[in-house]
């Protein structure tokens, strides 16, 4: 069966949450949003394109930073209303230069920050 974007179930503003996984370690590397054209983006090019909410605009990551995402896998749960996106990843994925945007862990009641921004 042919995939076709149209398909998921999008929100209000056009957009689907998109969770980006290191395909070798199983790591979560961040969060972002996509629509429909950029699900099609990724699919075409196997580079991961997002849509950025604030600036209104499609980015490929790592387009600037250097930091960039190789599509492996696109998944879809079973609600169609979220994506996983298996990526081969170089370099840090947060843009503040750690390697998971989700370094912050909440311990008896305190934030602990658990990784340092990378050198570069």
């Amino acid at each position: 069966m042919a995939f076709d974007p149209a398909t998921l179930k999008y929100d209000a503003q056009g957009l689907i949450p998109a969770i980006a996984q290191d395909a070798e370690s199983g790591e979560i590397l961040m969060m972002a949003w996509m629509n429909a054209e950029s699900v099609s983006r990724t699919l075409d090019t196997a580079r991961v394109t997002y849509w950025s909410r604030s600036r209104q605009a499609f980015w490929v990551k790592g387009e600037s930073s250097g930091n960039l995402q190789h599509l492996v896998d696109l998944r879809v749960d079973c609600d169609r209303d979220c994506l996983l996106v298996l990526v081969r990843q170089e370099g840090p994925a947060c843009h503040t230069n750690r390697r998971s945007c989700f370094y912050t862990a909440v311990r008896d009641g305190e934030e602990v920050e658990l990784m340092t921004p990378e050198a570069g």
